[in-house]
């Protein structure tokens, strides 16, 4: 018999393999010796109550069977060589998985790059830290993987009901993630191993027939006669690559933006958030989360928080929080302080850091209603430019005590932090707008009356935190994915306004791809059958 089987066990047990089969026997009324062979399906940590437990879903043979089936078959990706072709801008989780679901719909793929690839990527950004020299082609915005690639590698999402999360972990997997991310309810792979499944993507699309090309920046799109809209794309170079185009430039591409508006194709303003990043040490966290003077013991990871809280009619939240993780300056570009959080897979770090934000809507700061769809990107640009500037024109990081902050005093010494170029002691209380620096205070405070000791001397704010999302949304028809008034673009992922994370952004491209394929079916009138994802479940 093969069977589900819950349990809810301490962390000793949900570790340890023998004693989580007795407690699966238990539960199960077998002997532990009937049990042939177990494997762990979902698993989720309750911190809730002081009793620190873990939610285990384990998949169970015994009696007269004596083996699991496979947690799943890989996809074999066809050859797409005589494919038609479809050019897809961008190489992060949009651009490559719309890449692999066009190789599925018998589509031949072509990703242009404007960054490098992770390789020489990685140098890149040491570079950014140690000599404080920023490429505006490759940086923690730009190059293969794009921002998701050395930001944790997150995959916890809520858009379940935007497509097959499943089929994104199981893609993951197949590249050479570890499987546990099909187990965990908040899975993540790990800046130091994310780069070598997305090598492993990359490989797939190039041996199926696909081109991925990197330092090619797009630059302008191409147009036929008699067309309703564009026909492929120009890069700076002069090169035309024709076919639809699937536009995944991330949320930092902001010539992108530019060219589009100038262009006059439509675009909308669109509501951010804006803040700093916040580190404390590990080890409070761990204490404050776990509820022990001990933090999390041998048995549990790194403990995570999540809080929201609403100031004044905004969105006052934690975002990507990065346990046992570090703080990296993530600007993509020169005159720019922009920071963000990563974690390696262990997250082993001294250091928890999240963003701290604040929910803005266009018009609620003064001043930059004139950019018209570009207000917001705008803004950000102001505020980074305003930040580098305080810090002496250096990487350096306006940097305040939380305490400190809260009671709008300059902070005389800061805590040890693990951003690299360095911290200045800064008043985040006049550099960030009223607007903001109202509502983070008041959320702070609040955030510590829910979690005693989280607001605490020991933690830092970190500025700025400005990338949360995209500042402009790219419209699209809901059905056909395509801009609606520009035939032949497919705007996707984070860049367009309409994924926020790794997960979500993949399925966004896997969705464009299909809608792509759907249309040139259409236009052929022959069918163009996307082969699906063979799976166990």
């Amino acid at each position: 018999m093969i069977e589900d089987i819950r349990v809810r066990v301490n962390p000793q047990t949900a570790a340890e393999a023998e004693l989580l089969r007795q407690a699966v026997a238990a539960e199960a009324g077998i002997r532990p010796a009937d049990i042939h062979e177990m494997r762990i399906v979902r698993r989720s940590i309750d911190a809730r109550q002081r009793n620190v437990m873990v939610n285990l879903t384990v998949r169970t043979a015994f009696r007269e069977d004596r083996r699991l089936p496979e947690a799943f078959e890989p996809v074999h990706y066809p050859d797409a060589r005589g494919g038609k072709p479809v050019i897809i801008v961008g190489a992060g989780p949009a651009g490559l998985f719309a890449a692999l679901e066009a190789i599925k719909c018998g589509m031949r793929p072509i990703v242009l790059e404007r960054g490098a690839d992770v390789d020489r990527r990685r140098k890149d950004l040491a570079a950014i830290s140690r000599e404080e020299v920023v490429s505006d082609r490759s940086n923690y915005c730009f190059g293969e993987g794009g921002a998701g690639a050395y930001s944790d590698g997150k995959l916890y999402t809520r858009s379940k009901k935007r497509g097959p999360v499943d089929e994104v972990l199981r893609t993951f997997v197949q590249h050479g993630a570890d499987p546990d991310i099909l187990v965990d309810a908040h899975p993540h792979i790990g800046s130091d191993k994310l780069p070598g499944v997305i090598k492993a993507m990359r490989r797939t699309i190039e041996e199926s027939g696909g081109e991925v090309l990197f330092d090619t920046l797009v630059t302008g799109f191409a147009t036929d006669s008699g067309s309703c809209g564009i026909s492929g794309v120009v890069t700076e170079r002069g090169t035309v690559y024709a076919g639809p185009v699937i536009l995944a430039t991330g949320h930092s591409a902001r010539d992108v933006y530019r060219f589009l508006h100038k262009s006059g194709v439509r675009l909308e303003a669109k509501g951010i958030a804006i803040g700093v990043r916040l580190e404390h040490p590990q080890q409070l966290i761990d204490r404050i989360q776990y509820h022990s003077k001990d933090g999390r013991g041998k048995y549990l990871p790194a403990a995570e928080y999540s809080f929201v809280e609403q100031v004044d009619g905004r969105g006052v939240y934690s975002f990507c929080m990065c346990p046992g993780g570090v703080i990296v300056p993530a600007a993509s570009g020169a005159e720019q302080s922009v920071v963000n959080g990563m974690s390696a897979s262990a997250r082993s770090s001294r250091w928890a850091n999240s963003g701290m934000v604040v929910e803005l809507h266009p018009g609620d700061i003064e001043g930059f209603a004139d950019h018209g769809p570009l207000e917001m990107l705008a803004l950000q640009e102001k505020l980074e430019a305003d930040f580098f500037a305080a810090a002496g024109r250096t990487l350096k990081a306006p940097a305040q005590r939380m305490t400190d902050f809260v009671n709008r005093k300059i902070s005389t010494t800061l805590p040890s932090s693990s951003y690299l170029p360095g911290l200045l002691s800064l008043p985040l209380h006049f550099l960030l707008p009223p607007f903001i620096e109202s509502r983070l205070r008041e959320g702070f405070r609040r955030m510590g009356r829910k979690s005693r000791g989280f607001l605490t001397a020991d933690a830092a704010m970190i500025g700025l935190e400005s990338r949360t999302s995209s500042p402009v949304r790219i419209p699209r028809d809901p059905t056909t994915m395509a801009h609606p008034e520009v035939c032949g673009l497919y705007p996707v992922g984070e860049g367009a306004g309409y994924a926020g994370g790794i997960v979500s952004a993949a399925l966004d491209g896997i969705k464009a791809a299909r809608a792509v394929a759907h249309t040139i079916s259409t236009q052929d009138n022959q069918p163009l059958n996307c082969i699906e994802n063979e799976h166990n479940s």
